[in-house]
């Protein structure tokens, strides 16, 4: 195995024009961490926003964009235990998937199942993660309860879609969506999409709901839907801001909020600790991988592109016309 190793870099912020594939030094994994070869890996939202200078990786990771794998483990760290050389795995990491290889702990790695693709996998670990996290991990979301996903032809939402559906079957799920991903959303199965840009969401959960509210709302918009979003929220409901890409500042009447004892909840995975996120990933295994097994769930991949295409990935998740994740293949299995 050489030193180095292909990777994705980034000659300073700006549009998906500093994007560069170019030799770089290979990572070594520490005692508790193994090292993969990367057979795929996916885009998501906050690699774009690293990539314009917004969001740096956690003191010590790696500058290298990308937040999971997937692939074979080839180097194990001496106080590892359970995993094996050759041993197909998913992974969360803090940074430094858009490349060859990648370390990551022990704790953060999940078993791909046999019947599972690569591409698929590198689907798991920021997406399905993040969604169980917020809705049944800090929200606790309940059979008969309501909860509104915004943006549903994202890969958050969408995975979130497919875990309501299993692990919460008796939930109403609604789904605001773009007039072009409406059809989509709706072939997923949940309750109810509401075109946001033909109509209000805030209107059409008062009716759907007769005026009662959603139990859980989970949203990336931030400061333009907070009004909205409280208002759609039931007595004791809980808004999950998992991203704030229309703002990060608004003002909220507190009032009302102590009134229906409402909550909020600002959540992010990656500057989390190792250890709260492997409890998190423990969780997760034991709830989630089953209907992976079983190919109950499976990851909804928009697009496949090389990693040397990785400007034009960025670009379609900027311009928005996914639906589901995308991937990057760094290599064939």
């Amino acid at each position: 195995m050489t030193s180095t190793m292909q990777a994705i870099v980034t000659e300073g912020f700006g549009s998906a024009s500093v994007l560069r594939l170019n030799d770089v030094t290979r990572p070594t994994p520490n005692p508790h961490q193994v090292l993969i070869e990367v057979f795929a890996t996916s885009v998501n939202r906050p690699d774009i926003v690293q990539r314009e200078g917004h969001y740096p990786p956690p003191a010590g990771e790696s500058e290298i964009l990308g937040l999971e794998v997937a692939g074979e483990i080839v180097e194990i760290g001496q106080a590892v235990k359970g995993w094996q050389l050759g041993d197909r795995v998913a992974a969360l990491i803090a940074g430094g998937g858009y490349a060859e290889y990648a370390v990551s702990d022990s704790t953060c790695l999940i078993k791909i199942p046999d019947q599972m693709s690569f591409e698929e996998a590198a689907c798991i670990c920021e997406t399905y993660i993040t969604s169980y996290l917020n809705i049944f991990r800090i929200a606790q979301l309940q059979a008969k309860s309501t909860v509104l996903l915004h943006g549903g032809g994202g890969g958050v939402n969408t995975a979130a879609v497919q875990l309501c559906q299993a692990l919460v079957p008796e939930a109403m799920v609604v789904v605001t969506a773009s007039s072009r991903k409406v059809k989509a959303v709706e072939n997923m199965g949940v309750n109810h999409v509401v075109d946001y840009q033909k109509t209000s969401f805030e209107k059409e959960i008062a009716r759907i709901t007769d005026g009662r509210g959603v139990d859980v709302i989970l949203d990336h918009i931030g400061a333009s839907y907070l009004h909205k979003n409280l208002r759609s929220l039931a007595v004791e409901g809980t808004l999950l801001i998992i991203g704030v890409t229309s703002g990060s500042r608004a003002e909220i009447n507190l009032a009302g909020l102590m009134v229906k004892r409402q909550k909020i909840f600002g959540s992010v995975l990656r500057p989390r600790t190792v250890d709260e996120k492997s409890h998190i990933i423990e969780e997760f295994r034991r709830r989630v991988y089953p209907f992976f097994e079983s190919r109950q769930i499976i990851p909804i991949i928009s697009e496949v592109f090389s990693l040397d295409s990785v400007r034009e990935a960025h670009l379609m998740m900027e311009e928005g016309s996914h639906f589901g994740k995308i991937v990057l293949r760094v290599k064939s299995a």
